[in-house]
């Protein structure tokens, strides 16, 4: 099996402008130019409660699916042991271990910059983050939860996250992860200590930055992370892809 197929899902997402498997479609809400197309540029929407609605299903752009930290000014804060078997993993020696490569999910914040379109569906208590990459998806609680670290808490993928607004931004904080996430695909490890905060901010109709910030004190010695721009796919919908169907053997054991 190859990375191969992260490329796949990409391909899977943009395909599915076309839209042939349905008649009927409703008009979608979407500002346009003078010319007809979509104005990208366009003031973002907001919800009746005046909060911005980041609905919608976005692209994410390219690079930092292999280094979350491609941007940084400083080297990443590794922790040794971390440095040592990160060392390992971007040189090649284990590519094989990487969770995707074995169909498993790949984690926030990866899940976020794999090469295929992902969903937002936002709504008072609770915003689902819905990925075309492996038919993921992740959920963030508004309601006022708030996760509690116990033994008898199952370790998750994607963790347990909740959300609130900070002006316009949606901050949300995900815990309780099981220690294997691979945070890019060079190997950036992570422990059962990560906790990662996404923020999301809708400049406008077409873009919205994603501010990531990781804290794993076990794997960092201090917080670090990136803000990348991910962009709106106003004629599209996201298309099913399972992982195993595409499985292709490529030698060795």
């Amino acid at each position: 099996m190859t990375r191969s197929l992260l490329q796949l899902a990409f391909i899977l997402g943009v395909s599915s402008t076309v839209f042939a498997q349905w008649s009927n479609i409703p008009p979608r809400d979407v500002p346009r130019s003078a010319g007809g197309k979509p104005n990208l540029s366009a003031p973002a929407p907001r919800l009746p409660d005046g909060k911005p609605d980041l609905s919608g299903i976005w692209n994410p752009p390219t690079g930092y699916l292999r280094n979350l930290a491609k941007d940084l000014k400083e080297d990443v804060p590794f922790q040794p042991w971390a440095k040592a078997i990160y060392d390992e993993r971007a040189a090649g020696k284990f590519w094989r271990e990487e969770p995707d490569a074995n169909c498993l999910p790949q984690g926030v914040p990866k899940v976020l910059l794999a090469p295929a379109p992902w969903q937002i569906v936002q709504t008072p208590k609770v915003v689902f983050f819905i990925h075309e990459a492996f038919n993921l998806w992740w959920q963030a609680f508004m309601d006022g939860r708030q996760f509690v670290p116990h033994p008898d808490v199952a370790p998750t993928w994607h963790g347990y996250s909740t959300a609130k607004w900070d002006g316009d931004t949606l901050v949300v904080e995900s815990g309780g992860f099981n220690g294997r996430v691979w945070l890019d695909q060079l190997g950036k490890p992570s422990t059962e200590a990560l906790h990662v905060t996404t923020k999301f901010r809708r400049k406008d109709f077409g873009h919205m930055d994603i501010g990531i910030t990781i804290d794993d004190a076990k794997a960092y010695t201090k917080p670090w992370g990136t803000t990348v721009e991910v962009t709106l796919l106003p004629n599209t919908q996201l298309m099913e892809f399972i992982c195993l169907e595409n499985e292709k053997k490529t030698g060795g054991k």
